[in-house]
């Protein structure tokens, strides 16, 4: 396709500029959606579009940024909508310049950390995308996401819509987006689903993109766009106003061509003399894309953590425990639908070293497309590291990876006559690696030629279904060499041949090995070492075994994969021979050593079991106000400095503040019971106009938690609704949130009518537009840049 051929060619690509700020400029009011003025206004935005044309841009971007139901709304008709600013922007355009469809966030967030499903969003965005479609775009763009889930979903929906190229733009503060993806995970994860673009825009001025850049050229394979701010915003005569100037955007942005940027554009408060000083800086100037220092075979991600397998990297432990095989206690829980167990082996091997975990549900009677996506849920909340999805039941596997935010590994698929047409289709649309299973028929395949020629035609089957090289990973298959004496050297030799004639990356399962000899880690250690020479990339085993982990670090020095010893002189400086010792991941973890069971499970966020730790010290006579202010409290400010120093994110500080939301309900009869009064009443909401409401909701969460009595008026309030309300609860503070530039001017509204009517509240303000200045512009007491911020300031406010 045309779009495509431009990616791929050696000119850089100009995107146009904002177009919020253009539209206040003709006529768009504070609080009004640029949507549905947008589409009373096709003229405006017809003419917005041309001007940009004529500036230079290349591509032209639909005023569709908030076209899906739940933004626009019952009473809109979503297709026709985008159908119609499509055709809008394709009018414009021409053959002049490329349309791309733009796809905003939604502002829900998915489960478990909101209300909506992977599925349900998928279902919205296709409803968008369709409209966009048919009103001829030439790609589809998912715009300013914060959420690594709903940029899948984005990509997904996309997909079964249509055959348009795909791009994708994260927005990212201090290095990380609100729910914790860092920039090189969100390259992984998008290039693992084979999309055409990826993009980073919003947040800062061009100088504040350069150290995310930078992180995702590490490993970026596909052409990257930029869109800065023109600065951040700042109020000036009730209006929202850029300080950046078109000459000063022009040649800070410009300096990412030689980083190896193919395509340039601007956000909040560019304009068209924005693109034109940046297209002419950049005149004359060719694309040449950045080399990756070290390119992985295959990378896993989270939410918030990727890992590459590959023969430049250190070997991947998957911990193998969390399988109800041999285990009764773990049957019998994942039989009734309980997840603790599992919960408990998934911390246990976190800390014994595990970087990706393998979950199995499979045992009789447990229905494994209910009970792997629950549990795959319920680990997503907890940890940070990739998981691993192993199951015969493909059904079970597609509902697990809607559950899951990144790239999981699949374990796998084999020669089984079908599974790689039915199976991989599916991990090649999710963007999941897999095992590449050499089993064939019923026959086991003894030899390495075997093994070699059934790999052989499964890869080129994978290869026909357009399934990348970057999603296998092979199963060099142990068996056991107490019956098969050939096993061990069948292996190494499909371990050094995938490196050497395919350049793949290879996994195995060490245990089997030594099945019906004694010494077994003694066996299992050895084979690591050898097959660790050969090249293979990962291996799933027992993280607990000190032997396997003596081996595997050893390995790291002597393979050139631990600079200077450092990871093996921390793990055993003072090891001696014979001694089973493991340092654990949360021996470093200072902050918890001397915590009680209580504050862990807030500070883990263990909804499971928080209730059961407080019941039990009520039970043991302690009193419910020091449950609250010892152990509660305390541990809720741990949260809250993690989160702060960038060891916790969003998901993890709403897991946690939900935990101890639960222990507080918990306690609540006890507390009345002795005459507790409600803390200080705070009045909550998003101004009128804008319809954003996450960052208000969690802030809302973690009041409460501080025991602040909290009314939250919801979305979209106007300010003689809040007004009253403060009133009425004569509340002692009031939080405005924002997310949108055309709407934070309704701040100074509602503060300007608190004070003229001389109510003695205290007002903080905060949102993504919002700064510190703005705040005092308007006449805030105070601005919180997070929920962890806003307590604080709440805090502060309220003793005053």
């Amino acid at each position: 396709m045309m779009f495509r051929k431009a990616l791929e060619d050696n000119q850089i690509l100009i995107f146009d500029g904002g177009m919020g700020t253009l539209l206040q400029a003709k006529g768009l009011k504070p609080g009004q959606s640029p949507e549905i003025f947008g589409q009373q206004h096709p003229e405006v935005i017809e003419g917005i579009h041309k001007d940009y044309i004529r500036a230079g841009a290349r591509v032209v971007t639909t005023n569709t940024f908030g076209g899906t139901r739940f933004k626009l709304g019952p009473d809109i008709d979503v297709k026709r909508f985008n159908r119609e600013m499509a055709l809008v922007a394709r009018k414009a355009a021409g053959d002049r310049a490329f349309v791309a469809g733009s796809v905003g966030p939604t502002g829900k967030m998915i489960k478990p950390l909101g209300d909506v499903s992977f599925v349900e969003l998928v279902q919205a965005f296709k409803e968008q995308i369709l409209g966009l479609v048919q009103g001829g775009v030439d790609l589809i763009l998912g715009e300013t996401h914060f959420d690594l889930a709903e940029a899948r979903a984005v990509v997904v929906a996309a997909r079964e819509v249509c055959d348009l190229p795909i791009g994708i733009s994260m927005t990212f503060e201090q290095g990380a987006s609100l729910t914790g993806t860092d920039g090189l995970t969100f390259i992984d994860t998008m290039q693992n689903m084979g999309v055409d673009m990826v993009a980073t825009n919003c947040s800062a001025g061009p100088e504040g993109f350069l150290t995310v850049v930078r992180e995702m050229l590490q490993r970026l394979e596909i052409p990257l766009l930029v869109e800065p701010n023109a600065g951040l915003p700042e109020l000036e005569n009730g209006q929202t106003v850029f300080r950046l100037g078109p000459q000063d955007f022009a040649m800070q942005t410009a300096k990412f061509v030689s980083l190896g940027v193919k395509a340039l554009g601007g956000c909040c408060g560019t304009t068209p003399e924005h693109i034109r000083a940046l297209c002419a800086e950049i005149k004359d100037r060719k694309y040449v894309p950045p080399s990756p220092s070290k390119k992985p075979c295959i990378v896993l991600t989270s939410r918030s953590q990727s890992v590459p397998f590959g023969f430049e990297f250190k070997p991947v432990i998957v911990g193998e425990r969390i399988n109800p095989t041999g285990k009764k206690d773990l049957s019998a829980e994942l039989q009734a639908g309980q997840l603790t167990r599992a919960v408990e082996l998934a911390q246990e091997q976190i800390e014994q070293g595990a970087t990706v975990l393998d979950v199995n549900v499979g045992a009789a009677m447990v229905n494994e497309q209910e009970v792997l996506p629950a549990l795959i849920a319920a680990l997503v909340s907890r940890f940070d590291c990739p998981l691993c999805l192993d199951s015969s039941n493909e059904e079970a596997i597609r509902e697990g990876l809607f559950q899951y935010p990144g790239s999981a590994l699949v374990n796998s698929i084999s020669g089984e006559e079908g599974k790689m047409d039915r199976l991989g289709p599916i991990c090649r649309d999710f963007g999941a690696p897999f095992i590449l299973l050499p089993l064939k028929g019923n026959k086991l395949p003894v030899t390495a030629k075997e093994r070699l020629s059934i790999i052989e035609s499964l890869l080129a089957r994978a290869f026909d279904l357009n399934i990348p090289k970057r999603l296998i990973l092979v199963d060099a298959l142990a068996l056991t060499v107490s019956s098969k004496p050939e096993a061990a050297m069948a292996c190494l030799e499909v371990i050094r041949y995938c490196r050497e004639k395919w350049n793949l990356g290879t996994i195995m399962g060490l245990s089997n090995i030594s099945f019906g000899l004694p010494a077994r880690e003694l066996i299992n250690s050895t084979f690591l070492a050898m097959c660790l020479a050969h090249g293979m990339t990962s291996f799933i085993a027992n993280p607990n075994s000190a032997r396997l982990q003596e081996t595997l670090y050893a390995a790291n020095v002597l393979l050139h994969k631990d600079p200077q010893a450092g990871e093996f002189i921390a793990k055993f400086s003072r090891w001696s021979p014979g001694e089973q010792r493991i340092v654990k991941e949360q021996d470093k973890d200072l902050s918890c050593e001397n915590a009680s069971k209580v504050q862990l499970a807030v500070i883990k966020g263990d909804k499971d079991r928080i209730v059961e730790l407080l019941e039990q010290e009520v039970t043991e006579g302690r009193d419910p106000f020091e449950l609250v202010d010892k152990e509660l409290i305390p541990a809720i400010t741990e949260v809250g400095e993690k989160y702060e120093k960038k060891e916790y994110f969003l998901p993890q500080l709403l897991l946690s503040a939900e935990t101890m939301q639960k222990g507080f309900e918990f306690l609540r009869p006890f507390l009345e019971k002795k005459g507790k009064k409600k803390g200080p009443k705070v009045i909550m909401a998003t101004v009128e106009g804008d319809i954003h409401d996450i960052g208000k909701n969690i802030v809302c969460l973690m009041l409460k938690n501080y025991g602040f009595d909290v009314l939250d008026l919801g979305k979209d309030v106007p300010a003689e609704e809040i007004l009253r309300a403060v009133r009425e609860h004569k509340a002692a503070l009031v939080g405005l949130s924002a997310l949108m530039t055309t709407t934070m001017v309704k701040m100074e509204d509602t503060i300007k009518l608190i004070r003229k009517k001389n109510i003695p509240c205290k007002v903080m303000v905060g949102g993504a537009v919002v700064t510190e200045v703005f705040a005092q512009k308007i006449g805030a007491d105070g601005y919180a840049s997070d929920a962890v911020a806003a307590v604080k300031l709440a805090q502060s406010l309220v003793e005053k």
